[in-house]
């Protein structure tokens, strides 16, 4: 069994119990008990569980923000289908706003460098990466930057993106709900989120499976502000059928 494999196994198995014991995963999953424990550590570290003695116990996912080192690690063949597929909503030209994220974040290197883009960004990483293609005019927008996510947040991002107008938004999401729409971890992130959206005259969301059915502490869209959800095609049919039947249009990766 492959690491990330053993990870879904531990999640799927404290969503249930809500505490696992090393010794037993270790028996049941044919592996050392040093290698469980290195394997809780890793999901300690991404939100997803507390260690305790002899175990672990189950942490709730709507509190759960997951740093930027462990994000950029999770579904990573998944995000690069998806950027791929993003790029097909690129204008020729005009202005685009790419969100704070490790999905956004694979957008911005397969930008053309011959396309005459504006494009607007609350990253750092993302106006670094694209700093360097010279038919693109690259706005960083100010603000207060969030150590867990590298993003601008707060007032100086909000008054910058309340005065301009973008052809599309490419906006990251850490929850998606038929019930609650899209929904993120930091209040200050959601409205910077909120705002984006609010900016573009098409909002594209990028998300991968995992995403589905997971509910964050702040809504920053309903389904009916967004165009397009570009997902992978590990979302589940039902699922995908059940977005579609609330009027979402939905592209897989």
């Amino acid at each position: 069994m492959y690491p990330q494999e053993r990870h879904d196994w531990i999640v799927e198995k404290l969503k249930v119990h809500k505490r696992i014991e090393v010794t037993e995963v270790a028996a049941t999953l044919n592996v050392t008990p040093e290698t469980i424990r290195k394997d809780l550590a890793i999901l300690e570290n991404a939100g997803v569980l507390k260690r305790v003695h002899g175990g672990a116990i189950f942490v709730e996912r709507l509190r759960f923000e997951a740093n930027l080192d462990s994000r950029e690690q999770a579904e990573r063949s998944e995000k690069e289908a998806i950027a791929r597929r993003a790029i097909e909503e690129i204008p020729d030209g005009g202005s685009i706003i790419l969100d704070a994220g490790t999905t956004t974040a694979r957008i911005a290197p397969l930008i053309p460098g011959d396309r005459e883009l504006m494009v607007v960004t609350n990253s750092v990483p993302i106006s670094l990466s694209l700093a360097l293609k010279p038919n693109l005019n690259v706005l960083l927008i100010g603000g207060r930057i969030r150590t867990r996510t590298a993003a601008t947040v707060d007032s100086w991002a909000l008054d910058a993106l309340n005065d301009i107008r973008v052809d599309v938004a490419f906006i990251g999401t850490n929850g998606i709900s038929i019930e609650r729409g899209f929904t993120t971890a930091d209040p200050a992130e959601a409205a910077v989120k909120r705002a984006m959206v609010a900016a573009a005259k098409r909002v594209v969301v990028v998300a991968d499976h995992t995403k589905y059915g997971d509910e964050k502490f702040v809504r920053f869209a309903s389904l009916s502000d967004v165009d397009l959800l570009i997902t992978d095609d590990g979302l589940a049919k039902g699922d995908l059928m059940s977005l579609v039947g609330a009027g979402l249009q939905v592209a897989t990766a």
